[in-house]
């Protein structure tokens, strides 16, 4: 098979196109045939080395057909979408023709999910599966509550936003670009800021009241974003657009508000396991609602596999302006 592998740590131009042996599924493993899969962060920081040894061929999501289920649950040919369970970090990822990933990982596309193009089911399952968890589970957001989605343009955080509205909450959004507000409106966004590193005092000059942050700038901004929540409110960091260096002297005593909660989630580590399973998520639920448009999941930036290393470029350069896909 064709896959593309990490020659060394470092840049895009380490991801070279290689002829790869088909892997074999073992007990417990699905063979998927990939038709399309997604780019995420998690791939830059695999492939520079950021997080230690890694698998050869990057990847952490993918939209295809069964080629082989040893187990006999999955029928060759079945559509399915295939999220994390080690790829690109213990086992070869999805940039590549076939792949192995464990069952507990894959989810079959039923009904009218099914119609949907390779590309967008590709575009879909990691970002809205970590915004769900986060939402429902970390923010525990309600209807009629207000949340700030800071990092709102990345393909991350337009899948908060989008779910966040579906849900009925109030949503404040942000970009570091004025020319990107319109975007986010037509998403579903009530309120969009230009983020300059001090959201605070201009989240109270308009007089809003932010029950939950969903914060995808990461510890860049963490204490500005903090001091954003009304009493008790919540914030889930869920990446680090602005860079993975850790924050500076954080004292809990002088920069965490009195009953305000602050927690993380990496879907990258733990969708999939036991304690996060993907039966826990409404995959299918959320792929019919995009297909009855109810979802507003924007059109992915679609590319060939010769064009890996220019798309690395483009999302580290942050002007992928949301989620990008390779087709096969």
């Amino acid at each position: 098979m064709r896959a593309i592998t990490i020659s060394r740590p470092g840049g895009p131009e380490v991801l070279t196109l290689a002829d790869l042996p088909d892997p074999v599924p073992a007990a417990g493993e699905v063979l998927i045939r990939v038709r399309a899969f997604g780019i995420n962060h998690a791939d830059a920081y695999m492939r520079s080395g950021a997080w230690g040894q890694v698998a050869d061929v990057p990847g952490i999501e993918a939209a295809g057909t069964v080629a082989a289920d040893p187990s006999g649950t999955l029928a060759a040919g079945a559509p399915v979408v295939a999220i994390l369970g080690g790829m690109g970090r213990s086992r070869n990822g999805s940039y590549a023709e076939l792949v192995t990933v464990p069952a507990t990982n894959v989810v079959p596309v039923t009904g009218i999910a099914a119609d949907l193009p390779w590309t967008t089911l590709a575009a879909i399952p990691e970002v809205y599966a970590t915004a769900w968890s986060a939402l429902h589970a970390n923010l525990e957001l309600r209807p009629g509550q207000t949340i700030l989605v800071r990092g709102a343009t990345s393909a991350l955080g337009q899948a908060v936003v989008d779910l966040a509205r579906d849900l009925g909450a109030t949503v404040v959004a942000t970009s570091r670009s004025a020319e990107r507000a319109a975007a986010l409106k037509e998403l579903g966004a009530d309120t969009v800021l230009v983020d300059d590193g001090a959201l605070a005092a201009r989240v109270a000059g308009h007089g809003l009241r932010i029950d939950a942050v969903a914060d995808l700038v990461g510890n860049s901004v963490l204490r500005d974003s903090l001091a954003c929540l009304a009493p008790r409110g919540q914030l889930c960091q869920l990446g680090f657009l602005g860079g993975l260096a850790p924050v500076a002297d954080f004292n809990p005593l002088t920069d965490l508000p009195t009953g305000v909660q602050l927690s993380f989630f990496g879907s990258a580590f733990v969708l999939g396991t036991p304690e996060y399973p993907l039966a826990g998520i409404p995959l299918n639920d959320i792929f019919a609602k995009v297909a009855a448009g109810t979802l507003r999941v924007r059109p992915p930036r679609t590319f060939a596999v010769d064009d890996i290393v220019a798309v690395h470029r483009r999302m580290e350069a942050g002007t992928a302006g949301g989620k990008m896909v390779v087709e096969l």
